[in-house]
């Protein structure tokens, strides 16, 4: 196969080569499968990889067999204390005292009720999930981003009488948020003031703390009732869905079922292989819990009987976390990836000097990449890169990233600089999370890997774009046992993007690569993830700053490692000019007057005030702009045959003013 483990022993499979990397399905469709499982060919997809494990019910409980009495979850109550540990039998005894504590208080098993947490990654979260599980019932995330209006609208379809919250303070965001009168308990994970809990009464909520629900659910136990794997478990909900819509669009909630989830970690495990998690190894847990990349990680771990360690709460303390718990598995997005890029590079860059070895050290490192070696006993790793893996703890030996791309030189940096397994996945909640991963080993970047063993993946002609699947580019549509349920009460929503024959439209355009890898190279309708996670409709944004008349043409553009966007301006040459005319602006030229600052600052003064006209978000505004003298065109590549913006050749064609803007912001 032609991929080494750390103490490289070579891991062969039949037919795979990094070179030929998935299989062609028969037909006239251009369907791409995985080497891993050859059933796919036929659609029988991967489920479960065992027997008796078909649920995220029986997922813990075979995690506890496994671990026989290990550690389960670690958390520590501030950074300055070492991490405290519950075995699974201390977890899953919690879980089922705290499900039949929800039971006795008058909650009806099964999935027609739904029940909210709003709370950050902690032991109880876990538990609480669990705990919902062993009675068929549905576990629904709340979180900050949703905004409090979302998070009424969410309680009320739910017809939520539970929600779990945090603290003092994530219990105050709810009841500002207007809750439903179905609302009837508050359960608390940490005390909350006496105002808050008469506040609360007025508005006809008990609050509770979550021990007591426990200890009432220990006194009155009620037999489990175990969920089906065809039966839902989590319906996430977002503001802005990946198809598209604005902001202001009403929020859709994902239906997930057991099936769903387990398929889609199974298969990860199953491609992932001796690099699988194991009972030894701990989880450092920081990503929301809400998100379906964490869960099937988190999820991953359990199965194999390892232990999660749950970050300490404040964002500020993740590096002095890890170095307490010494995390072997990590679960990360991009930002945090970048982050510890930059500080390691900063050090490097101290002196010439320091630079000089640090870069001879990556060359090296990189060039054993290729030749199939991740290792990190070299002579460099422990002259120069065992700081980097001591600020993380230390023992990490797998890494996976995924929530948006991460540059190819970044991700190389962090392979050889590590010494681990840096795996890199593609997918969406519809499809819980993973559709695609990297192959172990692999060191090419700017692909995110073969379809994963639980579906199966094709290219469909976006002919308004002008991309086409005989060329090997297309929309990215998934058919498999990971695909969603619907929309929760949507019927019709689902429908427009699962078709009749069961195959999930994501919305990306991808591309297949002559290795059988798929690599995303732009969006059907544009949506884009700004770093700190929030979701912009560039198409939106366009419609909104046309209509100013003194621009003709606008692309807005952002980058998921940014926290903000910018644009690329056509003035309005006749309103522009006559403009420039009456305050007297030399206009020798149209491109002169596109570089003058006074015109630049009345098209800047137009989109600010156009953002707050149409109430745009901070983030979604618009912070730079370069102004561009000549329309964008079919005969320039810009425009398509049918007047929409070419994103990606506009990003090519811009670079560098691109950044430029984003270096002086």
């Amino acid at each position: 196969m032609g991929y080494y483990n750390p103490n490289m022993v070579r891991i062969p499979l039949e037919s795979f080569t990094y070179t030929n990397q998935s299989d062609s399905v028969k037909g006239p469709n251009l369907i791409r499968c995985s080497k891993w499982n050859p059933e796919s060919q036929k659609e029988h997809f991967l489920k479960y990889l065992d027997e008796d494990c078909k649920t995220m019910f029986d997922a813990f409980r075979k995690g506890a067999t496994k671990a026989n009495g290990g550690n389960c979850l670690g958390f520590r109550t501030s950074s300055s204390l070492p991490y405290q540990w519950m075995t699974y039998d201390q977890v899953l005894l919690r879980a089922q005292n705290f499900g039949s504590g929800l039971i006795s208080m008058g909650l009806k098993p099964g999935v027609h009720t739904m029940v909210g947490i709003f709370s950050r990654n902690c032991p109880e979260w876990t538990i609480f999930e669990q705990g919902l599980f062993c009675y068929s019932m549905v576990n629904v995330p709340l979180y900050d981003s949703l905004g409090p209006q979302t998070r009424s609208y969410v309680m009320a379809e739910c017809d939520m009488r539970v929600v779990v919250v945090y603290n003092d303070e994530t219990a105050q965001s709810l009841l500002d948020s207007n809750p439903p009168p179905s609302l009837k308990v508050l359960i608390t994970v940490k005390d909350v003031r006496v105002k808050l809990v008469e506040e609360a009464y007025r508005r006809g909520i008990k609050v509770v703390r979550f021990a007591e629900v426990e200890q009432f659910g220990a006194k009155n136990k009620i037999p489990e009732i175990a969920p089906a794997p065809n039966q839902t478990a989590i319906i996430c909900f977002a503001k802005l869905a990946a198809f598209g819509e604005t902001t202001s669009s009403k929020p859709k909630g994902v239906m997930l079922s057991h099936e769903n989830i387990m398929s889609a970690t199974s298969a990860a495990i199953l491609q992932l292989g001796e690099y699988a998690p194991n009972k030894t190894d701990i989880l450092f847990s920081f990503l929301p819990l809400s998100h379906t990349l964490e869960k099937c990680c988190e999820l991953s771990v359990i199965m194999a009987g390892g232990a999660i360690a749950y970050y300490s709460g404040n964002i500020k303390q993740i590096i002095q976390d890890m170095k307490a718990c010494s995390p072997t598995v990590l679960p990360a997005v991009p930002r945090f990836i970048n982050k510890t890029y930059d500080r390691a590079v900063k050090k490097a860059n101290r002196t010439a000097f320091s630079r000089h070895i640090f870069n001879l050290a990556l060359s090296f490192k990189t060039e054993e990449l290729y030749k199939g070696i991740v290792r990190k006993t070299s002579m460099w790793d422990k002259l120069i890169f065992w700081p980097v893996r001591k600020e993380l703890g230390g023992r990490i030996r797998l890494v996976i990233v995924g929530s948006a791309p991460l540059a190819g030189n970044v991700l190389t940096f962090m392979r050889a600089v590590l010494g681990c397994l840096v795996v890199e996945g593609y997918g969406q909640t519809e499809c819980v999370g993973p559709c695609t991963l990297t192959a172990p080993g692999d060191p090419q970047p700017d692909q995110v890997g073969p379809p994963l063993p639980c579906n199966n993946i094709k290219l469909v002609d976006v002919p308004d774009l002008e991309y086409y699947s005989a060329h090997g580019q297309g929309e990215v549509c998934v058919k498999g046992s990971n695909v969603f349920q619907g929309y929760y009460r949507e019927p019709e929503r689902t429908s427009l993007v699962v078709d009749s024959e069961g195959w999930l439209h994501t919305g990306d355009i991808g591309e297949w690569l002559a290795n059988g890898t798929l690599k995303i190279i732009d969006r059907k309708k544009q949506i884009f993830k700004v770093s700190q996670g929030e979701y912009v409709a560039p198409e939106k944004l366009e419609n909104i700053y046309t209509q100013s008349n003194m621009i003709a043409q606008v692309f807005v553009h952002g980058d998921s490692l940014k926290s903000c966007v910018v644009g690329i301006v056509v003035p309005d040459i006749k309103n522009v000019q006559d403009w420039a005319g009456r305050r007297r602006i030399p206009n020798e030229s149209f491109t002169a007057l596109c570089n003058n600052r006074e015109v630049k600052k009345l098209i800047i003064n137009e989109v600010e005030k156009l953002g707050r006209e149409f109430d745009l978000k901070d983030y979604e505004q618009v912070k730079d702009v370069y102004l561009h003298p000549n329309l964008f065109s079919v005969q320039t590549g810009l425009l398509s045959s049918t007047g929409q913006l070419m994103r990606v050749k506009l990003m090519k064609y811009f670079k560098p003013q691109l950044e430029d803007m984003y270096a002086k912001l």
